[in-house]
């Protein structure tokens, strides 16, 4: 299958997203109106985003001590897609949305993702308003949220610092309340930050006429001090420029200094800024510090600014996804058209005969095969948790509170395995290309860098792994990983039915018991240091215990459209679960044997040793 037509397969016969359209949110929809979206963005991702993908790695942007500078196709892209009214597709129609559900936006933005991932930052400002929704106030949410969404302003996050990185309780940037009135703005309370935030993605640009930045800081205590850990850390708005209560510019800059740009691997149209608050050089109203108005309550930025997170973490999955997509179909492409060496009988290689296109050697099929299961693979788990936003927002109660559930445990799965194996899909996608994959003639090498960044961006691997095995797995006596293991468990009864699937779902059942002995033992003497020691290879087999679920419940929408495979699509859809089960699954019990064992192999080595 090529994209539009695996991304419909999984969206209307394996999610059945038309089924959402009985839903009273979405009743004014239809397939038809879902198709128009995603024509919409096929079109001006082929047209506006994709021609350019070249341009913007090559035309990194550049500060002149002023402004930053970007090269026209930036600004004509971002403009393509706010006229789309795609920062707001799921949003009420009150606030300009257009009540979409969450499943066909996330599918309809794999378009852009797949044909220049750097050239925008649409994400950030979506999952930036969205954020201020669920809980800034009413005057916010109208201020600020209203003119992100409908393309005025862009938003960013604003977490990192210099000296802190992902240790979120080590934040510096402070936050004084500001005057005896500082309570009674209109905007919400109002403070100034002094601080230096680093590695903030379109932390500025002249793509739009404000930028909004979501901006963690701590408020000092009683005695001036900042509290120690993330209990003290609350989160404010801290927009470019000053805005009134109508949204308009009031003429004040704020005090929000870029101090440089960063110039990374990959990503390289996305400007990637380090940020002054608040250092004097934009002084608001005669002094220092840049405005800021509390988000929630004091103390509580963690929890507003997860929402930001947890959004951006799984949006973060997808882009890995469809940069191991862009890769993949690029390396068919090659493959497909490359002549290159002979086929070997049992007297040797005839050289009278004709080249072999590459795609008939074995090894060739193997390196495609793999690319296609970890990138479709992926891509039906980005969907899958996208449909489960729908069901936390409009099913039953107990839907909502089941779907709320799962979303917790698969968000690290969601971002983590298609950074890593949809990387190692880009890899395969430059080995295809033989020496030329190194190349700029080719495009495959920028896929691979600009998702190498992916392994990163919104929490490292280690992070990820030690939230799932620390946190996600454990929460509630087990609730999350248990109803996941009910839901795959369904998923190998329903396979134990079908000739062609009841080897890989008894395959999948021991796979699964393996992950909750794992869990088990890894936990056994309830100390985190040697329950969290392997939490990186406890995730890798977790995540593919996961995808192997997800390749075995398409299957089983494969064979319910097609039980004797005639289509060609649905052969190479059964190939790459066939592949995923007889490669990939036999890989965990290498994994989870030092999770089991608690192996301190890592974790007691002395520095001085390495």
């Amino acid at each position: 299958m090529r994209l539009r037509s695996t991304i419909d397969f999984l969206l209307y016969d394996w999610l059945k997203a038309e089924s959402l359209t009985t839903r009273s949110r979405f009743t004014d929809h239809s397939r038809n109106t879902f198709d128009a979206v995603m024509d919409t963005c096929e079109r001006i991702a082929r047209e506006k985003y994709a021609p350019f993908n070249r341009t913007v790695d090559t035309q990194e942007p550049q500060f002149d001590g002023e402004k930053v500078i970007l090269p026209q196709c930036t600004y004509d892209a971002r403009e393509a897609y706010a006229e789309s009214g795609m920062l707001s597709a799921a949003q009420d129609y009150e606030i300009g949305g257009m009540q979409l559900p969450y499943t066909v936006e996330a599918a309809a933005n794999c378009f852009f993702a797949a044909a220049s991932i750097s050239i925008g930052s649409n994400m950030l400002t979506s999952g930036n308003a969205n954020a201020i929704m669920a809980h800034g106030t009413d005057m916010q949410k109208q201020v600020f949220a209203a003119n992100e969404f409908n393309g005025r302003w862009a938003g960013t996050m604003a977490l990192s610092e210099p000296q802190a990185g992902s240790s979120l309780s080590d934040i510096a940037t402070r936050a004084q309340a500001d005057g005896a009135d500082f309570e009674s703005d209109p905007l919400g309370p109002r403070y100034r930050l002094k601080g230096n935030k680093m590695w903030i993605s379109a932390g500025d640009h002249e793509l739009t006429e404000n930028i909004v930045h979501l901006v963690l800081a701590k408020i000092p205590g009683a005695d001036g001090k900042l509290i120690a850990g993330v209990k003290g850390i609350s989160l404010f708005i801290v927009p470019k420029k000053l805005v009134d209560t109508e949204g308009r510019l009031t003429g004040e800059r704020n005090d929000v200094a870029l101090a440089g740009l960063n110039h990374k691997l990959g990503w390289r149209g996305t400007t990637n800024t380090l940020l002054n608050f608040g250092e004097g050089r934009y002084p608001v109203r005669g002094a220092s510090g840049a405005i800021g108005y509390l988000v929630g309550q004091p103390g509580e930025g963690l929890k507003c600014m997860f929402h930001m997170m947890n959004e951006a973490r799984i949006s973060i999955g997808t882009a890995a996804t469809m940069l191991g997509m862009a890769g993949y179909l690029a390396s068919l492409e090659y493959a497909q058209n490359r002549p290159q060496g002979r086929p070997v009988g049992a007297s040797g290689k005839d050289s009278s005969k004709p080249q072999s296109r590459i795609i008939e050697h074995a090894d060739v099929k193997r390196m495609l095969l793999a690319q296609k299961a970890y990138c479709e693979g992926a891509l039906a788990l980005n969907l899958f948790c996208a449909r489960l936003v729908d069901e936390q927002h409009t099913g039953s109660e107990q839907e909502a509170a089941d779907a709320k559930l799962l979303l917790e445990v698969l968000t690290p799965i969601a971002k983590s395995w298609p950074s890593e194996f949809c990387l190692e899909a880009n890899s395969l996608a430059i080995q295809i290309h033989g020496g030329y994959g190194y190349t700029r003639d080719f495009p495959v090498e920028q896929y691979w860098r600009d998702n190498r960044l992916n392994m990163i961006h919104e929490g490292t691997h280690g992070i990820q792994a030690m939230d799932l095995l620390g946190r996600k797995v454990i929460m509630d006596g087990g609730k999350g990983l248990q109803l996941l293991a009910a839901r795959i468990n369904s998923t190998i009864q329903k396979a134990l039915q079908q000739e062609k699937l009841a080897c890989h779902a008894n395959q999948l059942a021991r796979a699964l018991a393996e992950i909750g002995a794992a869990t088990k033992s890894a936990w056994a003497t309830g100390n985190p240091q040697e329950a969290l020691a392997n939490a990186v290879p406890y995730m890798q087999a977790f995540g593919h215990v996961v995808l192997a679920w997800i390749w075995l419940d398409v299957a089983l929408a494969v064979l319910a459209m097609d039980k004797d495979l005639a289509i060609a699509a649905h052969r190479g859809s059964m190939a790459a679960q066939r592949y995923f089960f007889h490669y990939e699954l036999p890989k965990i019990s290498g994994w989870l044997q030092v999770v089991k064992s608690r192996d301190m192999t890592c974790a007691n080595l002395e520095e001085e040793a390495f």
